[in-house]
């Protein structure tokens, strides 16, 4: 039987803008640190994504002490920077994927600096730590909460899923892509489909759902450009009730500190 190492570690503070890679992070109840606790939303409150605007993906975060900025990954003239408790107090109604929940204004500034950049009117939206959003009860195991993740509080994917794909491909794609938080190594491709509960470190994690895919991942990460792969070639042998499957949505009990080289152990596999 194979092992598993953890060997990569990722956080999106802002949905749908670049992601950072850690070597460690302390995992919330809401899933990592930091993860998805903002986002943009348009003038009803709904969600702004890479899906309708692939130029968010040349915005790249980097955290600090006490502030995050975001620059342009062509531009670095292109920049803003705000501290993590800034916030107007205006509480706003938003919507992830149809669901309800609130968010937090950043700032006016913020707001009109990201809807300059995306041309269209933009607002940025901070979770407040006091928002229960629950992960959908079909597939909770405990009344998990999630922050402004697409519905879970993390995503696990193989390297060597990652690795099947790109044999199947002209142009290798990394797995940025996917937008993980989890990488491991270690067994054959889709391996993490047959995974129930587990632990990594001393958290314990359950495998819910397969993730199903969109045209997001045909999102260049690093070009902002669009193409028909790999979504194309997935269909071809990763498609599961008319939904293509890459990954895992996972959920967790607990909270504590994940490092990239920790061993995933399997507790339970899915009959």
């Amino acid at each position: 039987m194979s092992k598993f190492f953890l060997s990569e570690l990722h956080i999106y503070p802002i949905k749908s803008l670049a992601g950072i890679s850690l070597t460690e992070s302390l995992i919330e109840e809401k899933g990592l640190k930091y993860d998805r606790r903002w986002m943009l939303i348009d003038n009803e409150g709904t969600f702004i994504s890479q899906r309708k605007y692939p130029g968010l993906a040349l915005l790249q975060i980097s955290l600090g002490e006490e502030e995050m900025t975001i620059t342009h990954k062509n531009n670095p003239l292109q920049t803003i920077s705000f501290s993590y408790g800034t916030n107007t107090g205006q509480h706003i109604a938003v919507s992830v994927w149809g669901t309800a929940c609130t968010g937090i204004e950043v700032s006016i500034a913020v707001s009109k600096w990201f809807s300059e950049f995306l041309k269209t009117d933009a607002r940025l939206v901070q979770m407040p730590e006091s928002e229960r959003r629950l992960v959908d009860p079909r597939y909770a195991t405990n009344n998990e909460i999630v922050s402004f993740a697409d519905g879970y509080p993390c995503l696990i994917i193989s390297q060597a899923s990652l690795d099947g794909l790109n044999d199947r491909l002209n142009d290798r794609v990394p797995m940025d892509r996917f937008r993980p938080n989890f990488v491991f190594t270690g067994g054959e491709p889709h391996i993490e489909d047959n995974f129930d509960t587990f632990s990594i470190g001393d958290l314990s994690f359950k495998a819910v759902k397969p993730c199903s895919r969109c045209v997001m991942i045909t999102v260049d990460q690093q070009k902002a450009t669009k193409s028909a792969e790999p979504l194309k070639t997935l269909a071809g042998y990763r498609t599961i009730n008319k939904k293509i499957m890459f990954g895992q949505n996972l959920v967790h009990k607990g909270s504590g500190t994940i490092r990239v080289g920790d061993q995933l152990e399997v507790k339970e596999w899915k009959v």
